[in-house]
């Protein structure tokens, strides 16, 4: 946990049913079976009622210094880097700061549009927080995602803060958020409910 430093924070999308993502996951359908078309419309559909409908939400979601996230979420590519492949965010991706990229295969790191550098971090989770530690300063870092990064940094009790978006459908499979993390002490922050989703900060709890 941190204490001088910045919050180590994690936004994430949940369906009912606890996952992040549904089976199934392709570069048409990067959270896979959603009940949607692609490109999980129907699990996200609350951040295309932008930031009119959720203030709070959009004004905290990018706020820190540093991201984290899985090589999951950074694209479809699998085992060796095969392909040119940039992020599914185009050339100017929302970071606008350094995100480090846990994988097993190395990789020269990536400078994008606005300020992002994607950094590709081997040497796991430890050595990924550090580096991002490192960048953000006494700014905030975020573990982006997706859910299975995020249990890895829960397990190892790295995370200050869940802020979780409920919407109201369950997938029944896919990646599921807590799993193989041990017992947490939350504390609720906040609770805010919209109509297409529930907003729900909680403080871990050392």
């Amino acid at each position: 946990m941190t204490t001088q430093q910045g919050k180590v924070t994690c936004d994430l999308t949940l369906s009912l049913d606890g996952y992040a993502a549904g089976l199934n996951q392709t570069e048409q359908r990067p959270f896979g079976d959603d009940g949607g078309d692609g490109w999980g419309d129907k699990l996200h559909a609350w951040y295309g009622e932008g930031p009119e409908e959720h203030p709070d939400e959009f004004a905290r979601m990018m706020t820190a210094k540093a991201f984290i996230m899985g090589r999951n979420m950074f694209g479809p590519v699998r085992g060796e880097w095969d392909r040119p492949w940039k992020g599914w965010w185009g050339d100017n991706p929302p970071y606008h700061g350094p995100v480090f990229v846990l994988t097993h295969h190395a990789r020269e790191p990536q400078p994008m549009d606005g300020g992002t550098t994607f950094y590709f971090v081997t040497d796991g989770i430890e050595s990924a927080f550090k580096q991002a530690r490192e960048a953000a300063g006494d700014g905030g870092i975020s573990i982006h995602g997706g859910a299975t990064t995020v249990n890895q940094y829960l397990a190892a009790g790295l995370i200050d803060e869940l802020r979780l978006h409920i919407v109201p459908m369950t997938l029944g499979a896919g990646t599921r958020l807590f799993d193989g993390v041990p017992p947490l002490n939350l504390e609720q922050v906040e609770s805010r409910a919209a109509t297409s989703v529930t907003h729900v900060r909680y403080r871990v709890q050392s």
